[in-house]
């Protein structure tokens, strides 16, 4: 272990923003700190790296261990050029260097006995520069520059004339060349391509110690990690494994504290009926019971109710219609603006169901492509047909739907007319308008907040044909993964452009990636896309069909043997799923039919004896039976019989509830 938060807290004013936060590090783990926005993330980094005082518990940093950290806000005015400061990082390599072509010169002319502490010096700093890998730090530095998206004719650029992004890409090479033990991030990929992501991935997979990231970027994160730390409502929780595993994991400790939860609450109900009924039957032993289980029911450690699982935003998108098989059909299709020809010859056929990523390199022209299909941009040539009953939704990155001048409200009301107020109420408040919200001018709302808006009105539309441009842009982790689950659950058909992965991954059935001006087909979701794109782009592009014609073949081979094999197993497993719960519901009715009747019976007999036991204390207190003697025994064994058995019944009656 080499860093260690023990029952980290931290308010700031009577806001508590970390309660007992509790996580350790390893020497290699890779780990990813997440949660929402305002979540105490940033609040937490700052207390391990010494920034902000905990108001209690300790953070423990292991002996010798250095820490590397890069924040959104780094300092990067650096009075250097971009090589320059990449060197800067790696000044103890050159320090080393400089010290050993030193001793090289002062070994001239020395006596043997002179030369002696000068050879253990020599020996003792080359061994050390060799450990530091000093012979390749030339190499390094310009793979970390490459890496990170720069070229060779950028390595003597002055830093002060680069826009903000490119400074912090230099900061992030300074902190990775100086190779500290724990690597800190801040939201690493927020200024760096798709590129210099993939490279970023590769080169914390394999660093050789810790990291602990913070990213929106869920693939990025699900790439690096095997260890997720989150932070809910200043609560802390660790998930041993990546975001994928992470993801899947919390929703099953959700689901188990919400029926843990449940579960509790109606133990807690079952037990005040008890506590009732037991009043009810007005015996001092009833009474009695139901004040020891009162006591009982006090002693129980309440469980709060866990925060409900994506109950900020509920989405349901469903076609008011159904299309015809063949959605979308383009052939030749051509753009350019001036001399710049985006694209030309493009052909696309998406068929009813499909949900199709179109991915790119910016500037390709894929939002471009999307305008053109949607109708809102002029094709230079080619053709766009609609298939039969096909009605096309648009949600725009830009918003350009929405009225800038209105107010939330009356954008919905305008848009659906023949809507009442209620129905459009309950649905701005499936997407978090409430209130005197609604009365927002939509000109003075959030990039977010215009999302949101975006996609209520398209939620209303009758379009089975969605065309979204980034909608996962200014969207929250939560709020993408309602989006996500919707798209998956939609049964009508979709095409979107996003430069979010782990989106991609989750609801693509097929891509298709622009990439030098014409249009790529992957069968799968970004994963497959991952591991073929250059192989499949070169074969449907010629270049290597000359030479392995039996790839092409063997991929399309390959899907189809997958998804043939699939589908029965999960169909067959349904009915015996299905067969399997029946059964068990036919038992347990059986048995809660059974118990029921025994209840009644046993309340029948509680009745019947209380109603005994009050027949005999009247007789007992009748002054006529005063000096019978006989009769007076005779009916204190029949009482002592009788609650005997009433307190027998009492426990079965409990029990039986």
């Amino acid at each position: 272990m080499i860093l260690a938060c023990q029952n980290i807290s931290k308010s700031f004013g009577d806001v508590p923003v970390l309660r007992n936060v509790n996580f350790h590090i390893e020497k290699n783990d890779k780990c990813g700190l997440i949660g929402i926005n305002g979540a105490g993330k940033t609040t937490l980094l700052r207390v391990i790296l010494g920034e902000e005082e905990a108001d209690s518990g300790n953070v423990v940093i292991a002996r010798d261990v250095r820490i590397g950290y890069l924040s959104q806000t780094q300092d990067t005015e650096l009075d250097n050029t971009i090589y320059g400061a990449m060197q800067e990082a790696k000044k103890y390599i050159l320090d080393m260097e400089a010290r050993i072509r030193q001793l090289e010169q002062e070994m001239e002319g020395k006596t043997e006995e002179e030369l002696t502490p000068i050879l253990e010096a020599y020996n003792r700093l080359s061994t050390q520069y060799d450990r530091e890998n000093g012979y390749a730090y030339e190499s390094e530095i310009t793979g970390v520059i490459a890496g990170l998206g720069f070229t060779k004719e950028d390595y003597d650029r002055p830093i002060a004339t680069l826009s903000g992004g490119q400074k912090m890409r230099v900061a992030l090479g300074r902190l990775l060349l100086s190779h500290p033990d724990i690597i800190i991030l801040d939201e690493p990929t927020n200024h760096l391509d798709m590129s210099s992501i993939q490279w970023l991935e590769g080169y914390l997979s394999s660093y050789p110690g810790a990291v602990i990231v913070v990213s929106h970027d869920r693939y990025f994160i699900d790439k690096i990690t095997n260890k997720i730390v989150e932070i809910d409502q200043g609560v802390s929780s660790v998930y041993n494994g990546s975001y994928s595993y992470y993801s899947e994991e919390k929703s099953k400790r959700r689901q188990a504290e919400m029926n843990a939860y449940l579960k509790q609450q109606a133990q807690i109900a079952h037990e005040e009926a008890v506590i009732t009924k037991l009043k009810q039957f007005n015996r001092e032993k009833s009474i009695k019971r139901a004040e020891s289980r009162e006591k009982k029911l006090d002693k129980i450690d309440r469980l709060d109710k866990p925060t409900e699982v994506q109950a900020d935003m509920r989405l349901k998108l469903e076609p008011v219609c159904e299309s015809g098989e063949d959605v979308l059909f383009v052939e030749n299709l051509a753009k350019s603006f001036g001399t710049n020809t985006l694209f030309e010859g493009i052909g696309i056929d998406i068929k009813r169901g499909e949900h199709v990523a179109l991915i790119g390199g910016n500037g390709t022209g894929k939002t471009t492509i999307l305008k053109i299909i949607a109708r809102k941009l002029a094709k230079d040539a080619g053709n766009v047909t609609f298939g039969a009953k096909v009605r096309v939704g648009y949600f725009d990155q830009e918003h350009h739907d929405l009225d800038t001048s209105k107010t939330i409200f009356e954008e919905m009301s305008d848009s659906f007319p023949d809507m009442n107020n209620t129905r459009i109420r309950n649905v701005l408040a499936a997407f978090l308008f409430t209130g005197e919200d609604v009365f927002k001018k939509i000109g003075d709302l959030s990039g977010g907040e215009r999302g949101r808006l975006s996609l209520a009105k398209l939620m209303l539309s009758p379009a089975n044909f969605l065309i979204l441009d980034e909608p996962t842009n200014h969207l929250d982790i939560p709020s993408k993964e309602i989006l996500e689950d919707a798209l998956r659950d939609y049964t009508g058909t979709v095409l979107y452009v996003s430069h979010d992965r782990y989106f991609i991954n989750r609801t693509a059935t097929r891509i298709l990636e622009l990439r030098e001006k014409v249009l790529t087909n992957y069968i799968g979701n970004y994963d497959y896309y991952e591991e073929k794109k250059d192989d499949i782009f070169l074969v449907q592009h010629g270049d290597l069909v000359s030479s392995n014609p039996e790839l092409s073949a063997s991929m399309s081979a390959s899907a189809g043997t997958a998804a043939s094999a699939s589908g029965p197993t999960v169909q067959d497993s349904g009915k015996s799923s299905a067969r399997l719960e029946y059964e068990e519901q036919k038992a347990s009715s059986a048995e809660l039919r059974k118990k029921e009747k025994a209840l009644k019976r046993v309340e029948s007999q509680i009745e019947k004896l209380e109603a005994e036991i009050t027949d005999i204390d009247t007789q007992l207190s009748d002054p006529a039976n005063g000096t019978n003697v006989g009769l007076l025994l005779e009916l204190s064994t029949k009482k002592e019989e009788a609650e005997t058995k009433l307190e027998e019944l009492y426990t079965e009656w409990e029990e039986l509830q």
